[in-house]
């Protein structure tokens, strides 16, 4: 800890807005898609093996998402008129156009999950009653910090999912993984924007990395918390030896790791970019996988005529 004070010594002043390179051209697409009608079928232990505790994990994760997306619109949104680069307000355009459909799809999601008895609306109504508090009191600069800070949480769980088959696989369950797989390709594909728009309003450095800090512990607590009060009321976690079943499973879950903890701490980094984790093969892979010619998500794009018979996924 007193290495990260050393390292953030001297940078609470923010940056000349004006220092601020002019970002590279990415693309940032917004996809209008929709999975209701499949995930209308979602079965109730939808990860792999029918798993307890990795179908409740995709369950809290799932139940931040939509206000979550929410507060980092409104985060981002807060200061777009301030910025001058035309690259970067079409990025920004992107991102909240791709934001605000992961929310409207999650919640639908969430709406199924609810009916399985799962209490992801109830996540839902917490996560908004908080944000929204957080989003009332507390200055937009840590605002915006902390949807950048969040949306490299974001991005490294995306990169995991879409570099890793192990972990594609534990989702079981096809409608639920394609919806994470889409969700993560737009994660990175708008990775760094939040982070470019922090950097370009002159967010300070110390602000960055100690809201970091604070969420690296408080997130992934409140995740652990989420799943032990969804698990304790569901029946079936009391079948006999299921739950030690699960745990043995769970443990060996990619999401553990202790190479994707030493990703989130790099964002400590006093000269980090998300841009340093270079995802764009990735990025180019699954684009063509999941929406090229013969993408396997195409039949799901509103508006879009069917496509050619999809490709097969390992």
């Amino acid at each position: 800890m007193s290495d990260l004070m050393d390292r953030t010594q001297g940078t609470t002043a923010d940056a000349d807005p004006a220092d601020a390179a002019a970002v590279p051209a990415r693309n940032v697409p917004t996809r209008r898609i929709s999975f209701e009608e499949r995930l209308a079928e979602v079965p109730k232990y939808f990860a792999a093996d029918e798993d307890l505790l990795n179908s409740h994990l995709a369950v809290a994760l799932s139940s931040v998402f939509p206000d979550g997306e929410d507060f980092f619109v409104r985060s981002v949104r807060h200061y777009r008129g301030e910025l001058t680069d035309p690259e970067l307000k079409r990025q920004v355009a992107g991102f909240i156009g791709q934001e605000a459909t992961h929310g409207r799809e999650h919640r639908v999601f969430n709406d199924r999950l609810d009916q399985l008895g799962y209490p992801a609306k109830e996540g839902e109504w917490i996560t908004r009653k908080l944000l929204g508090l957080r989003s009332k009191v507390a200055p937009a600069s840590s605002n915006l910090a902390a949807t950048a800070a969040l949306e490299h949480f974001t991005a490294t769980l995306a990169e995991q999912l879409l570099s890793d088959e192990a972990m594609r696989e534990l989702f079981g369950d096809a409608a639920v993984r394609d919806l994470f797989l889409w969700h993560a390709l737009e994660e990175c594909e708008h990775k760094a924007v939040a982070f470019d728009v922090y950097k370009a309003v002159g967010g300070s450095e110390r602000m960055r990395v100690w809201t970091m800090v604070a969420l690296r512990y408080g997130f992934v607590g409140s995740m652990a918390l989420s799943i032990a009060l969804s698990v304790a009321r569901d029946k079936g976690a009391y079948e006999k030896g299921r739950l030690r079943t699960s745990w043995r499973r769970f443990k060996r879950n990619p999401l553990l790791q202790r190479h994707v903890w030493e990703r989130l701490k790099d964002y400590d980094r006093p000269d980090f970019h998300p841009d340093d984790h270079d995802t764009d093969a990735l990025v180019a892979e699954w684009r063509e996988r999941l929406f090229g010619d013969a993408g396997e998500l195409n039949d799901l794009l509103v508006g879009r005529s069917a496509p050619a018979a999809p490709t097969e996924r390992a």
